[in-house]
């Protein structure tokens, strides 16, 4: 749950950095890039922290930790997309999230069926 929250905390920085400024388009991208960079900074602070607890802990594989990132990414996109930028998701972006969701639930399913980590 730890790692789960600090991929969370991870990706709302990183979202804000990557995509925030697609609201002030007039922005020199100069500044753009140097504003980006200082919201990205405290993004390492959780990634990290959150990948090395996940593995050190057996708790998840490399691979499982990337595909958790990606689906708490695209989660926490779709929302700022909405909030921040007024972009509602069409229906075939909903279910391409909806996907991978299922992915996330493949990956994750023989934890969950058998109540912990399935691997050394």
């Amino acid at each position: 749950m730890r790692t789960a929250l600090l991929l969370l905390c991870s990706n709302l920085f990183m979202t804000a950095a990557w995509y925030g400024h697609l609201r002030y388009r007039a922005a020199p991208l100069v500044v753009v890039i140097l504003v980006s960079w200082l919201i990205a900074l405290p993004e390492y602070a959780f990634q990290v922290p959150a990948n090395r607890l996940g593995h050190a802990s057996g708790q998840f594989t490399a691979p499982q930790l990337k595909i958790l990132q990606e689906v708490i990414s695209i989660s926490i996109f779709v929302l700022f997309s909405a909030w921040w930028l007024g972009e509602t998701p069409r229906w075939n972006e909903w279910a391409a999230l909806a996907l991978i969701v299922a992915a996330v639930i493949v990956m994750l399913y023989p934890q969950l069926r058998h109540g912990g980590p399935t691997h050394q």
